[in-house]
């Protein structure tokens, strides 16, 4: 299927047999970034060029749909001196696009174009409706609007330089050639929304080098907490930890998954030496520990256990209060326990059981004992505020949020997202050596990287 074109029809009958089709900026993927250079490129060019997107699946912006599970958190509105924190490894080269397109630029280009938003708790930019499909459509249509076409189920199996520009070959048979050529083929993560690495190996081929490629904004699955009799009959993973997330739990995944834990910090110690802390929620799942301190810390965890490093995670369950005055509380609670009559007959181990609900939520008290066996309430204040879990391994690309690593920077030129080392060839989006947290900043960075690119190729046509 076609979607827009200069004929006004939304979708077209597409030609089975075999042809070239010229044009004069093309697009290999229609996500986040692949839009939005669509856009930002047909309005540039205003109906004096051509644009078309190639899209794989038969729907654009596949992933998209499930970000923030549906909702769709398109972006944060902090202003960039705090945005570049979340943005990593180099955020300096996400500048020039970000202040091409901002998170408020956005807003108001998503809302011309029709969508309602909503701002939320930590600046996070949602639809109004809180439907994905709705960022999708919109973006969708910005693109058409703009004179793009969007060709559907479109799967690219070929790249080639010429003299004049660039050859594109489907799978389909279909070839086309353009002038400018830009890749948004996105990463990894989530391979069935069309995110299977195409784009790193024609960068590769074009002669660019792709840093480490390895899953961000995941699970990290403390030891433990998956059955280790699966664990152990499953295939040798492809990447060092790599736990699938379909493996069942053990008994003590079992009893931490659901747990949902409110203002508490957790320190990541890689070889011992403590490397990053965060304040704020932390989720069990049946993947391990994610929420937004889970994620925020993965890319670390991720990182050092593919390259042989030991990782452990300390929970602080009561960050806001001191070691001393927790002890006094402990020992204060211990007391009334102890000479509460009902508890006379009770051993020591249930009214430990007591001194625990007090504590903690009731939920998590099983697992806790479980991992903390030596606990008594002499050391409990100690281990309340230093649990630790050894990090065996974590989720992979069948459920990351975000692949890190990818195409060069130093081989972009930020300014424009042209290559400097192929002449007319542009990347943006997910398969640059760009991410980010969770939080909006993965979606802005697409969608700034992507207009940007969009623009810069069409000003040099």
């Amino acid at each position: 299927a076609r979607v827009g074109g200069r004929s006004g029809a939304m979708y077209q009958a597409f030609p089975f047999f075999i042809y070239m089709t010229h044009t004069d900026i093309l697009i290999i993927g229609g996500g986040a970034a692949g839009l939005m250079a669509a856009a930002g490129a047909a309005e540039t060019i205003n109906g004096a060029g051509k644009v078309i997107v190639l899209e794989k699946m038969a729907r654009p912006g596949r992933k998209i749909m499930i970000t923030g599970k549906g909702r769709c958190n398109f972006t944060n509105l902090k202003a960039w001196n705090e945005f570049s924190g979340h943005v990593h490894p180099k955020p300096n080269f996400l500048k020039p696009s970000f202040y091409n397109l901002t998170s408020e630029k956005l807003i108001s280009y998503l809302e011309a174009h029709g969508l309602e938003t909503v701002v939320e708790r930590g600046d996070r930019a949602f639809p109004a409706s809180h439907l994905a499909s709705e960022v999708v459509d919109t973006l969708l249509k910005a693109a058409v609007d703009a004179g793009a076409e969007v060709e559907l189920g479109k799967e690219v199996t070929e790249l080639s330089r010429e003299e004049s520009g660039f050859i594109v070959k489907c799978s389909d048979g279909s070839c086309y050639n353009c002038h400018k050529l830009i890749v948004c083929t996105g990463g990894l993560s989530y391979p069935k929304t069309g995110s299977t690495g195409d784009g790193y190996v024609w960068a590769r081929e074009m002669g660019h080098e792709v840093k480490t490629l390895f899953p961000s904004l995941t699970a990290v699955v403390p030891k433990g907490y998956k059955d280790e009799k699966v664990l152990a009959a499953s295939d040798s993973p492809a990447m060092r930890g790599h736990v699938d997330r379909s493996i069942p739990l053990s008994e003590l995944g079992q009893a931490l998954c659901g747990n949902q834990l409110k203002n508490v910090s957790l320190s990541i110690f890689i070889d011992g030496n403590e490397a990053q802390n965060e304040f704020g929620d932390l989720d069990f799942t049946d993947g391990g520990i994610e929420g937004p301190i889970g994620f925020k810390v993965s890319r670390k965890c991720v990182n050092a256990i593919i390259n042989g490093s030991k990782v452990t995670a300390v929970l602080d369950l009561k960050p806001a209060v001191e070691i001393d005055e927790l002890n006094n509380r402990i020992f204060s609670l211990w007391n009334e326990i102890s000479k509460d009559r009902r508890n006379a007959n009770k051993q020591y181990k249930d009214k430990l059981k007591v001194l625990l609900t007090k504590l903690l939520p009731m939920s998590l008290i099983p697992a806790f004992v479980k991992l903390n066996p030596n606990a008594d309430h002499r050391t409990l204040g100690k281990v309340l505020k230093g649990w630790k879990m050894e990090i065996a391994g974590y989720v992979g690309y069948e459920r990351c949020v975000v692949t890190a690593g990818g195409v060069s920077l130093e081989e972009i030129t930020p300014k424009t997202l042209e290559s400097k080392l192929v002449p007319g060839l542009y990347f943006a989006g997910e398969v640059l050596d760009l991410d980010a947290d969770t939080g909006g900043y993965n979606l802005q960075t697409a969608f700034s990287t992507g207009y940007l690119a969009g623009i810069s190729a069409a000003k040099t046509l």
